[in-house]
């Protein structure tokens, strides 16, 4: 059984320090070339511990915490960090995502009520206006949210100061990373029944680690230092 133990617990591929460090859509291709035999497991995991549902916002944050660890190219021993993180989380991560989905329920809520208006009355224009720009912002903060959470151990206050801060000031790759995302659940309804196993192998972990990265990236443009992950080593 050692085989089956080797496959969860070893140390994921790791890249040569003397290849010159690639940048953007070139570095998140090749860490998926690398990575991508662990995605599929941490993928499995993440539908696994989210069979109860409740578990699922914390499942949520466990695997953004290793896709953080793809990200920072930092080694990671897949089903040990996963079951470390889900413990971490089981509290502040439920808080976050169910705080995250109020506020883009309502924000979506209040969208369609007003698109709805501004079909019958023009003077309606301007508020499904505000309410779209608001809900756009609120996604992209509830985005950044989960990742900085999973990046650093901060208290929930100072994780969605933090959040609306980079939503405001680096949106692009962000939305271009919840592009990417819809894109992986379009391209799953587009090819059923050829691309049913996609959610089942990929969507979820290939999803987190598009806003992992996209966080990461910004983090970078905006020259900000954002400290080590929580539960690495110094």
């Amino acid at each position: 059984m050692q085989w089956l133990e080797g496959l969860w617990t070893r140390e994921g591929a790791g890249i040569d320090k003397n290849t010159p460090p690639l940048t953007g859509l070139a570095l998140f291709l090749d860490i998926i070339k690398r990575e991508w035999w662990e995605m599929v497991k941490l993928n499995l995991l993440f539908i696994l511990a989210s069979l109860p549902v409740v578990t699922m916002p914390a499942a949520m944050l466990a695997m953004a915490r290793v896709c953080v660890s793809f990200t920072d190219d930092e080694n990671t021993y897949l089903l040990r960090d996963f079951l470390e993180a889900l413990r971490k989380f089981a509290l502040r991560g439920t808080t976050l995502v169910v705080l995250n989905a109020l506020l883009v329920s309502a924000g979506v809520y209040a969208t369609v009520s007003y698109a709805g208006a501004a079909r019958l009355q023009l003077v309606y224009s301007l508020p499904f206006a505000v309410s779209l720009a608001v809900t756009l912002f609120l996604i992209l903060l509830c985005a950044y949210a989960i990742v900085l959470m999973a990046r650093q151990d901060l208290p929930l206050r100072e994780t969605l100061r933090q959040a609306a801060f980079s939503a405001l000031t680096r949106p692009l790759p962000m939305l271009a990373a919840l592009g990417f995302v819809t894109a992986l659940w379009i391209a799953h309804i587009l090819f059923y029944p050829v691309s049913v196993f996609m959610p089942a192998t990929v969507n979820f972990s290939l999803g987190m680690f598009a806003l992992c990265f996209a966080a990461r990236n910004a983090a970078t443009r905006m020259r900000v230092s954002i400290p080590e992950p929580a539960g690495s080593s110094t």
